[in-house]
């Protein structure tokens, strides 16, 4: 047993909590830090202080913590409480609910010092999910009406903290030293992480969506990805899931790891494609940018009948009049003999034979029905055409002028209005007041085969009227470039 208790019996364990001006560590500070201090049993101390963020608390925020300006006036500032924060945490494991929060914003201030923070993290959220996986929620609120703990000064640090250490006894109490140990040492078992990276790394990382980079030596990008929770695509890196000898010598040139959190997953999409294109990383196979596109137009000859067109220079404003976007002149040929297979089209008529007099081979074969010679009525044949690539039809802008597309992440609090126009991801602002001042005219866009492909689904597809969508046509619209 006292194996199996180790962490119980020798651990001291940190239970922290912090409040802040909002939810970005990057450009958020801290107002409070409340800590209590358990080993071997017991309550063995606490340390709490306010502190001065440096910049002003939001009415939101004060009326959400209690905290106001006045209160964190006169109150120290990080650096001046860093020295002793640090040796308060030395040697213990760092105990929060959703742990990458508090852990993150601790990190970043010490960051912030020019100074590396690193600690054993437990989570409590995850803590409770190991324990009790029959519920759906876990958050603060719902742990304390669920098992009947004393009422706190919730989201107040120290009352945060007193609800979180009382959530841990009382699943000592109900499940027992020996699942509480065997669930603690799980959820501290941090996977391997390449020798060049802070073996912390995991903890750093959002849980939410976003695009991550890679990079190896000489900060050469090595890759881009997006994941609905980063941390854990990230970690699938690492664990094996990705054990190619593609995947390994990534991992042996990995010295450093840079993320962007985005509100929802349609935008971590449309960065990770931009990324890619833009940015050349070496391991990218996929979604690199076309040098130029190829696509189909269906025009009338002299004698009326449809013929096909390989077209490079497409016009944006008429893209539903083409058929199929292809990367190269070879994928739009082959595109079109199977269509003249399937259907029984005429090779001459769909370029696929120079022109010359009487019948494509394909007649002489038996597999077309005649209009290359005037075998098939023109009207019969045109029809069958349309049919033929009705399916390859790209479709129109369904809007006046550029949209954007907002996404929430109820988690974080982040939102991400998405500016689109003709299929194309024109950028991406974070307040609704930004859209009125954004100034597109002049600018130039380049159309892309993977976001057209990718925002007819989402915003035309089955989830598509789901999505809020703001209309803005009285922006100048921006400059298209076909690639």
């Amino acid at each position: 047993m006292a194996k199996q208790t180790e962490h119980l019996k020798k651990t001291t364990f940190a239970f922290l909590d912090i409040e802040t001006t909002g939810g970005s560590s990057a450009r958020d500070r801290i107002t409070e830090i409340g800590i209590r201090f358990w080993r071997q049993g017991e309550q063995v101390g606490e340390w709490q202080t306010l502190l001065n963020p440096d910049v002003r608390i939001s009415a939101f925020i004060e009326h959400f913590t209690g905290i106001t300006n006045e209160m964190v006036a006169d109150a120290p500032r990080f650096e001046d409480i860093a020295d002793e924060l640090e040796s308060q945490l030395e040697g213990t494991v760092f105990v929060a609910h959703n742990a990458r929060f508090d852990y993150g914003f601790i990190k970043q201030e010490f960051r912030r010092l020019g100074r590396l923070f690193t600690a054993r993290v437990l989570c409590t959220v995850k803590l409770s999910r190991r324990l009790y996986p029959e519920f759906r929620r876990h958050n603060m609120d719902s742990l304390i009406e669920r098992h009947g703990l004393g009422q706190v000064q919730r989201h107040r640090a120290m009352g945060d903290v007193e609800a979180m250490l009382s959530f841990f006894l009382h699943a000592r109490v109900e499940k027992g030293d020996e699942v509480l140990e065997r669930a603690i040492g799980d959820l501290l078992q941090t996977p391997s992480v390449p020798s060049h990276l802070p073996p912390d790394i995991l903890h750093e990382l959002p849980t939410g969506p976003g695009v991550y980079r890679f990079y190896g030596e000489n900060d050469a990008l090595l890759y881009v990805g997006k994941s609905t929770h980063i941390a854990q695509r990230v970690a699938s890196h690492f664990s094996g899931d990705h054990n190619s000898s593609r995947g390994v010598r990534m991992s042996e040139s990995l010295r450093r790891v840079e993320w962007t959190e985005t509100a929802g997953e349609l935008g971590a999409l449309l960065l990770e494609l931009k990324q890619i294109k833009s940015l050349n990383p070496l391991y990218n196979r996929r979604s690199r940018a076309a040098k130029r596109l190829v696509t189909i137009e269906l025009v009338e000859n002299e004698q009326g009948f449809l013929q096909a067109h390989l077209v490079r220079e497409l016009e944006p404003h008429r893209l539903g009049e083409y058929f199929g976007l292809f990367r190269s002149k070879r994928d739009a040929e082959k595109a079109l003999s199977g269509i003249a297979a399937k259907n029984e089209l005429c090779n001459k008529l769909l370029g696929l034979e120079p022109d010359h007099d009487g019948p494509c081979f394909q007649r002489t074969l038996g597999r077309c029905k005649g209009a290359c010679e005037g075998g098939e009525d023109r009207t019969r044949y045109n029809l069958r055409m349309q049919i033929a690539f009705h399916g390859l039809r790209l479709k129109t802008w369904p809007w006046e002028g550029p949209v954007s597309v907002v996404e929430h992440n109820q988690f974080t609090g982040q939102t991400d209005f998405l500016v689109i126009y003709n299929w194309i991801h024109v950028t991406t602002v974070h307040e609704e007041q930004d859209l009125q001042d954004l100034a597109l005219g002049g600018a130039s866009v380049t159309f892309d085969l993977d976001s057209y492909k990718l925002l007819v689904k989402a915003l035309l597809g089955r989830d598509g009227h789901d999505r809020r969508i703001i209309e803005l046509p009285a922006l100048k619209r921006p400059d298209v470039v076909m690639p």
